[in-house]
């Protein structure tokens, strides 16, 4: 398994053909998982193509009482409401948008995934994990397993190579791995679309990763001792390494600002209030390239 996996990386997720679109710069070839009745797995290749117009696709949602629906991304309970709200932001969003790709960054349990779910429901875009691609082309071996055979670097490699492929394509929301922000090489990729931090106070991170588990987070295995002790201590080392990388982000999306413009604690937090703040946040994107423009 010492041959690198990028040279035969193929990318799962679920899908609509409809939506990929390739840039210029050759061949990617992935699984996809869509039928308009019937989910099924097909393989296709993505290859030169001109860019399609994209249809919006409403937000999918199952009613669950009066008041309050079900994203079906995720199963988060949302109210109608705040489901209209991002619906609404979504769309003031699209133009400025474009069509490019939305990159979440940030520390290991800051919610990118889930938040990348419903941000791509809501959008109409498809949705990547970086670290669920890596190990589908390691044959399903987790991210930590491979920390464990092959070290640190062989998997840096692989997400490099895993983000400079979804940098070529179009309308993707892209969950990253918190340690992806350290290589510049990342940056050039990224900075194709939009990134987005989501800055979680490690306080918070430590006491959802502890209620978790750390067995799926390789650089949280050294220390010996109570777990939040050493969970906050690992973390805190972590942004003291990374928190000027974070920074790099287009957007920033403070869970501390959330909490207090909500009047509540950050672990009460939901992931529809976080999924609205960042499309505000990629709002004031917006505005404040039409102030430099003026």
């Amino acid at each position: 398994m010492e041959a690198r996996v990028s040279q035969s990386l193929q990318l799962s997720s679920w899908i609509k053909s409809d939506k990929v679109v390739r840039k210029p710069g050759g061949c990617l070839r992935f699984s996809v998982k869509w039928n308009e009745k019937l989910m099924h797995r097909t393989v296709i290749s993505c290859h030169l193509q001109p860019r399609k117009a994209n249809r919006r696709v409403a937000l999918k949602v199952s009613c669950s009482s009066h008041n309050v629906q079900v994203l079906e991304s995720e199963c988060i309970t949302a109210s109608t409401d705040e489901i209209e709200t991002l619906k609404n932001k979504s769309e003031e969003v699209e133009e400025y948008l474009d069509g490019r790709c939305i990159y979440l960054v940030g520390m290991m349990g800051s919610g990118k995934t889930t938040v990348g779910r419903i941000l791509a429901e809501t959008l109409g875009y498809s949705f990547f994990d970086c670290d669920r691609l890596i190990e589908q082309a390691v044959g399903g071996t987790t991210v930590a397993e491979i920390f464990k055979l092959h070290g640190e670097s062989f998997f840096r490699d692989n997400e490099t190579e895993v983000l400079h492929k979804l940098s070529a394509m179009h309308r993707l929301v892209v969950s990253t791995g918190g340690g992806a922000v350290v290589r510049p090489i990342n940056w050039r990729h990224m900075h194709k679309g939009i990134s987005v931090w989501l800055d979680v106070p490690l306080d918070a991170l430590a006491k959802r990763i502890t209620a978790e588990g750390t067995k799926s987070r390789p650089l949280l295995h050294e220390e010996s001792g109570d777990i939040y002790d050493k969970t906050l201590k690992r973390l805190t080392t972590l942004m003291e390494t990374r928190g000027a990388n974070y920074a790099n982000a287009s957007a920033r999306v403070s869970l501390e600002n959330i909490a207090v413009k909500k009047g509540k604690d950050v672990c009460h937090i939901t992931p529809t209030e976080i999924t609205l703040e960042v499309l505000i946040q990629i709002e004031n994107l917006k505005k404040q390239e039409s102030v430099v423009v003026l």
